[in-house]
């Protein structure tokens, strides 16, 4: 049989236009839509809907209005850097690191550990919810945050691309970032530095598959100070596999995601002396005793490492994910 290759060609051509085609939808994709057509059943929690262009929710447009035009990275008091969770000093949500003593006898960052016993009705407690990074900061389509580089090797490239001066608080805090999402986890810890909500999204329902549910901290409105709270339900999510996403300081939105199996997530009803209500994330890891034996949560505590369950309030920029 005699084979004519030419008359194929004209297929081959338009399978190859149709391929383009479709990988360039693709790519158009929002962030908000490819949510909704990965986790149709999953709604947004606010600190995702938070993270999130406004035009991207409002008309679906896929414009970037990200390049060299600077960044603003969080400053803190008398311009220290702010750190997720705690300021100023080692991230509270990554448990290889001991903590400062300024840390220590900081209030805030006291009050953001108990014990799993103490999580009941009726239990009374101090807090400062707040949001622990640059509320300004949003995603990226993947297509673009793929195109910059986040790796300490190219760091000066980095800071080029955002016109960041390298010796700058915000240079400082954008470095730390990167570093401590280049280090390894804890034995058992599965981590991830997510750059754009699609990865964040492909790395947790690879982790929990598709059938998940999603919670984040949400305050009625913002205290300024340490608040008392009182206990008006506690509901438990899920099992015990599940991923935490921790928002971070840079210059667009970062998320460090980590994956275990030794952690228990519940939804915390709460009610302030004020009369302030809030729906608060609660975390207790049931294992700690790969953690530092310097870390704050043990310091606060005055526990040992691996002895006892313990817990942490999410800042309202921190997202949990479960599976159903």
């Amino acid at each position: 049989m005699e084979f004519h290759f030419h008359l194929l060609l004209p297929i081959l051509t338009l399978l190859s236009v149709a391929l383009v085609a479709s990988q360039a939808a693709a790519d158009d994709v929002s962030p908000d839509a490819y949510w909704k057509s990965v986790l149709p059943n999953a709604p947004m929690p606010k600190a995702v809907k938070d993270s999130l262009r406004s035009k991207w929710i409002e008309d679906k447009s896929t414009s970037v209005g990200v390049g060299k035009g600077g960044v603003n990275v969080n400053a803190g008091p008398k311009g220290k850097p702010v750190y997720v969770g705690v300021t100023p000093g080692p991230n509270p949500f990554i448990y290889n690191y001991a903590a400062t003593e300024t840390q220590i006898n900081d209030n805030p960052n006291v009050a953001l550990f108990f014990l799993e016993k103490d999580l009941k009705r009726g239990a009374k407690m101090n807090l400062h919810f707040t949001k622990t990074t640059n509320a300004e900061t949003t995603f990226l389509p993947r297509q673009e945050a793929d195109k910059i580089p986040f790796s300490s090797e190219k760091m000066s490239e980095i800071l080029e691309h955002f016109s960041v001066t390298p010796d700058s608080k915000e240079a400082e805090v954008m470095k730390k970032t990167i570093k401590e999402c280049e280090e390894p986890g804890i034995k058992g810890e599965e981590k991830y530095c997510a750059t754009s909500l699609e990865s964040m999204v492909d790395f947790t329902t690879s982790k929990l598959g598709k059938n998940v549910q999603t919670v984040s901290t949400e305050v009625e409105k913002e205290p300024n100070k340490l608040e008392e709270y009182r206990v008006s339900g506690v509901k438990k999510m899920g099992g015990e596999k599940i991923v935490v996403c921790h928002k971070q300081n840079y210059a667009y939105a970062v998320f460090y995601c980590h994956k275990t199996t030794t952690t228990k997530a519940y939804v915390v009803s709460l009610i302030g002396i004020n009369w302030t209500k809030a729906k608060a994330v609660a975390v207790c890891h049931t294992d700690t005793s790969a953690w530092n034996p310097k870390h704050l949560a043990f310091q606060v505590l005055n526990v040992k490492p691996g002895t006892v369950p313990v817990c942490h309030y999410l800042p309202e920029d921190h997202v949990v994910w479960v599976q159903n």
